[in-house]
């Protein structure tokens, strides 16, 4: 009599797993669940729930977990250089699609999409990032570029500077957008008062300044909705 090889516990596992997605959707299963779905593909002869439950207690949440610098991501035992770099390319082909929603249509009424573009972009972000989203005439995205980088709590920002490369690449309108590390989107006085700046400086060329959104873990606060512009 022959004993056939037995099958790794973890196996069926998958397969149950696979099966719960296919039949009722990602939306049924929980985030280390889903984190798991991704482990298995470039994880293909371990038990991957540990691993997925190590990212989810590390950093919280999906999004933390993708937004997470690979340097950070290989220190959960069994993340290797290649499943950070494979989680790396995840995070940005999400940050490319929510891009296009926003390419493809009036961002500024598209109020959802933008708002999951920006948190998606830098809410996780341990220092203060300064962008600015130019828009042409039809208030669709012409590029979002990075203006300032800077400390925990401050990113120098030069509005002359925000002037000129608008006027280099035409653009009509501009949506401001920066984080807060602390994870509170509460405007200081100092956001308020650039924020006034940059829309003075802007003002003799016709460029509006539509919005300015601060993000954090806890939101996103709108200048505009909050009666600041």
């Amino acid at each position: 009599m022959t004993n056939e090889p037995h099958q790794p516990h973890w196996q069926g596992h998958r397969e149950r797993l696979r099966t719960k997605l296919l039949a009722r959707g990602a939306g049924a299963l929980d985030d280390y669940e889903i984190l798991e779905v991704l482990l298995m593909a470039f994880i293909p002869r371990r038990d991957v729930k540990p691993i997925a439950k190590a990212l989810q207690a590390k950093f919280k949440t999906l999004s933390a977990v993708l937004a997470a610098p690979a340097s950070e991501l290989v220190k959960v035992e069994g993340v290797g250089e290649t499943v950070a770099a494979y989680l790396k390319a995840i995070s940005e082909l999400n940050s490319r699609a929510a891009r296009e929603e926003i390419q493809t249509r009036e961002a500024i009424s598209s109020w959802t999409a933008l708002v999951e573009y920006v948190r998606r972009e830098i809410q996780h972000e341990t220092r203060e990032q300064f962008r600015v989203l130019f828009l042409d005439r039809k208030n669709q995205l012409i590029t979002d570029e990075i203006m300032g980088r800077g400390t925990v709590d401050h990113a120098p920002v030069y509005p002359r500077e925000i002037a000129r490369r608008a006027l280099e690449i035409q653009c009509s309108s501009l949506i401001l957008v920066h984080n807060h590390p602390s994870g509170d989107p509460k405007p200081s006085r100092a956001d308020i008062d650039i924020t006034r700046e940059i829309i003075d400086v802007l003002q003799p060329f016709d460029i509006t300044v539509h919005d300015h959104l601060i993000v954090g873990t806890a939101g996103v606060v709108s200048f505009r909705s909050s009666g600041l512009i």
